[in-house]
């Protein structure tokens, strides 16, 4: 079975080559303008990953990427505590992969070759083996150098920093992860729903086929709660877990009576 899961993680990441590849050779009509698609995350928020390598695959599977221009911001929910040291939400493994990927994004600065090595390590991260995210080399033919020297020689680090300038620049400020933004508009909790609002936001002569069968009325009245990981607990879920936890030390004291 693990050796199966492995075979089917392989296929995924050639698949997306593949995708990618005919992604590249469409060409874009003269006057289109491309739509800003940024993606605001940290590498081990289940949500983030979940988006990662189910939903932004789909750019590539018909002509959307050719209107769209993709960015991957790694740095999320993580905090700067002086000195240019950071925490991360999820602990030390999610800052080293938060910059592990910053460092792909900078060795190989094009979408087609950065993304695939970003949706393995996700991948993995969904399946619960993030730490053998350096398997992603090996599985995609790429050289692992490029990235090792940009985390040892200390770039890694001025990337995270220029990330966590980025994010807390944003208005409105981001207040969960998977944070999208389309053209400057934050999806909020809708995001899985960006291909409406990307193909709303395109003023393109030529609409892509994937926003042909989609309509206004659809980007407004689908919206739908996904879940995120918060960057501070909301007083909401605060409160129920009080409340929880005082209903169970009630029955605890009942139980005993």
């Amino acid at each position: 079975m693990a050796a199966y899961r492995r075979w089917v993680s392989v296929l995924c990441c050639l698949s997306l080559l593949g995708s990618f590849a005919s992604a590249s050779t469409i060409s874009l009509p003269s006057d289109s303008r491309k739509v800003s698609l940024t993606l605001y995350y940290e590498s081990l928020c289940p949500y983030s990953a979940n988006f990662i390598v189910n939903y932004l695959p789909k750019l590539f599977n018909e002509d959307l990427i050719s209107i769209v221009d993709l960015r991957l911001v790694p740095w999320g929910n993580a905090k700067l505590k002086g000195n240019d040291t950071f925490d991360c939400q999820h602990g030390p493994a999610e800052c080293l992969l938060n910059t592990v990927e910053a460092c792909a994004i900078d060795a190989w600065p094009k979408l087609n070759d950065h993304f695939p090595f970003i949706y393995c390590v996700e991948n993995l991260e969904l399946e619960r083996k993030p730490l053998e995210w350096e398997s992603c080399f090996k599985k995609l033919g790429l050289e692992s150098k490029p990235v090792n020297d940009c985390y040892n020689s200390g770039l890694g680090q001025k990337l995270d920093l220029q990330y966590a300038a980025e994010t807390s620049a944003l208005e409105p400020p981001h207040t969960y992860v998977p944070w999208v933004v389309v053209d400057g508009q934050p999806l909020y909790e809708d995001y899985e729903n960006y291909i409406s609002y990307v193909c709303k936001a395109y003023k393109g002569a030529n609409m892509p086929k994937a926003c042909s069968g989609l309509t206004f009325n659809q980007i407004y009245n689908r919206k739908t709660i996904h879940p995120v990981c918060y960057k501070e607990i909301p007083p909401s879920t605060l409160s129920s877990r009080t409340i929880s936890t005082v209903m169970s030390w009630i029955q605890k004291i009942v139980t005993s009576m």
